[in-house]
């Protein structure tokens, strides 16, 4: 089977240029809720079975969601069900949202913490993360108490690690070589 992701950008594409003709912020809310419905898997192992129509699938997930879809968005949904390609929706979102955030000139910033980072901080941590990087970044936080202490930061494909884990490894690397 191909790739998800090669799967996934041309429906990606396609879903962007159709959003940025409407209401992009509707359309991004409508399509995380689609992927994070198409992203259970009690649902896709229904929707594979050979014995459900493509009709059952499209109904029981426009009961499950819990933004109004619009028509388009419906239609959408329906060609995925159509194509077989419900699974790859999780990963068309993921490359909607990098299309979207290229149109704007922002990146998303995976901010790991071995502690909860209140407002302040996190303002604080992106404006000098924004500089490091050299592009404004849109952060979310998630706390890894595996860290010790430190923050690790992945923008794309780039990680930045100044965790206290990270630093016990290197010197662990350090001493044994």
């Amino acid at each position: 089977m191909a790739e998800l992701a090669t799967i996934a950008r041309p429906y990606a594409e396609a879903l962007f240029q159709v959003a940025r003709q409407g209401d992009l912020n509707q359309w991004t809310a409508q399509v995380d809720e689609l992927a994070a419905v198409a992203s259970n898997a009690q649902l896709r192992q229904f929707a594979e079975n050979p014995k459900v129509s493509g009709d059952q699938v499209f109904n029981l997930i426009t009961s499950v969601v819990k933004v109004p879809l619009s028509d388009p968005a419906k239609n959408f949904l329906r060609t995925l069900i159509d194509n077989g390609r419900l699974a790859a929706l999780p990963e068309i979102v993921e490359q909607f949202h990098v299309l979207k955030n290229a149109q704007s000139g922002v990146s998303d910033a995976k901010v790991y913490s071995a502690f909860p980072i209140d407002a302040a901080q996190l303002a604080e941590l992106v404006s000098s993360l924004e500089k490091r990087f050299g592009r404004r970044l849109q952060a979310t936080v998630e706390v890894d108490p595996e860290l010790i202490g430190g923050v690790r930061v992945v923008v794309g494909d780039e990680v930045l690690d100044t965790s206290v884990r990270a630093r016990l490894e290197r010197m662990k690397v350090a001493l044994t070589a």
